[in-house]
């Protein structure tokens, strides 16, 4: 599985890359900690994989990288994109070593 780590993420906003970022974690949680990007709750990712470009890099987003690794290996499985990363750590690698203002929860 391809990653990405936060640092990495923050240069590709910083620099206004051409990327999706996808948010798979539920609402209640967007609600306390968010950075952006679509929000597809995990258990809707593969209903709603049609939203997914494959023309562009997809990173997906969850609290830890646990829920998005999975999203990512089920959408790269079962429908064959190739373009999909992980971001490691997630929300909480974010609020760790970019951003302390967005909680940990």
């Amino acid at each position: 599985m391809k990653e990405v780590s936060v640092q990495e993420l923050k240069a590709k906003m910083d620099n206004n890359e051409d990327f999706i970022l996808i948010d798979v974690r539920e609402q209640h949680e967007i609600e306390v900690a968010e950075i952006g990007g679509i929000h597809i709750p995990l258990g809707e990712i593969i209903n709603r994989r049609g939203e997914l470009s494959k023309d562009k890099p997809v990173i997906i987003h969850c609290r830890s990288g646990a829920r998005s690794g999975n999203a990512v290996q089920a959408l790269e499985g079962n429908f064959g994109f190739d373009n999909l990363y992980n971001l490691t750590g997630g929300i909480l690698a974010w609020s760790a070593e970019i951003d302390s203002n967005v909680p940990s929860y």
